[in-house]
């Protein structure tokens, strides 16, 4: 269940049109419901905005399958991360209209009935190797119904790269910027821009990048005040971060699905 169908259940029983006793019915759903191993939190996108997403990888199929089907039940629609492609295969011929990314690695059904008032989410990745985390934020915020921006391909050893995108930085509402290797670009462009910024480091790099600590470590010790960092590779929680700084600026809107499966 989410906000939309409760308000729909709470207006018919105060309007004399559903009896408690089925209103309660079913309202029993919440917060999980069980399917196999998995215990699918259908009450989040009640208390958070946005629905459990499945994370796939140490996942079987059919602890992932239920999943999905317990969530696209829920809410209309579903979103699982960290999607193998040998997995995703497989998906399709359950969820045939569901859609695979192989870049971000993002299989979708449906998508949130959701939109922000807010100017666009830009998203920046200093170089292709970083598109894949780049990739999983920027449609994460796609599918919640957010507005995107890329800026692709602009890390710091070509600074003129990103000075020449400054413009549509600065009219960003959040801008989230993905970056390997010494992981220097979200510092300069937290300098540039008053908008909040949100750093992910990759694991993207050479032996002392240390698997992204290394560009962890900048981004921690920015000297750019109040630069945002999430976990090495995290382009959904740099994603929900942002969503969460836009859900701020509106009042809460409706999760139903558009055109539920």
């Amino acid at each position: 269940m989410n906000e939309s169908k409760l308000r729909e259940l709470l207006a018919q029983v105060s309007a004399g049109q559903l009896p408690a006793e089925q209103a309660l019915e079913r309202l029993r759903t919440l917060p999980f419901v069980e399917a196999g191993q998995v215990l699918a939190d259908t009450h989040r996108a009640i208390r958070q905005g946005f629905p459990e997403t499945v994370f796939a990888e140490g996942k079987t199929l059919t602890q992932t399958t239920d999943a999905l089907t317990l969530l696209v039940g829920a809410h209309g629609c579903a979103l699982a991360t960290r999607v193998s492609i040998e997995m995703a295969s497989l998906l399709l011929q359950r969820f045939p209209t569901g859609s695979y990314d192989g870049v971000s690695r993002l299989y979708r059904i449906g998508q949130m009935d959701r939109s922000f008032q807010a100017a666009p989410v830009t998203v920046v990745s200093a170089g292709t190797s970083d598109l894949p985390v780049a990739e999983e934020a920027a449609q994460t915020l796609e599918f919640a119904g957010a507005r995107v921006n890329r800026i692709n391909d602009v890390g710091v050893a070509g600074l003129h790269r990103v000075l020449a995108r400054i413009d549509e930085l600065r009219a960003a509402s959040v801008v989230i910027v993905v970056a390997g290797m010494e992981g220097a670009l979200p510092s300069v462009v937290g300098g540039l821009v008053a908008a909040p910024v949100i750093a992910v480091p990759t694991s993207v790099g050479y032996g002392a990048n240390l698997h992204g600590i290394a560009a962890l470590l900048g981004m921690l010790n920015s000297c750019a005040s109040g630069l945002t960092v999430v976990n090495i590779d995290n382009g959904f929680g740099a994603a929900m971060a942002a969503l969460r700084i836009l859900g701020t600026e509106q009042p809460r809107q409706a999760l139903t699905a558009n055109g539920g499966h």
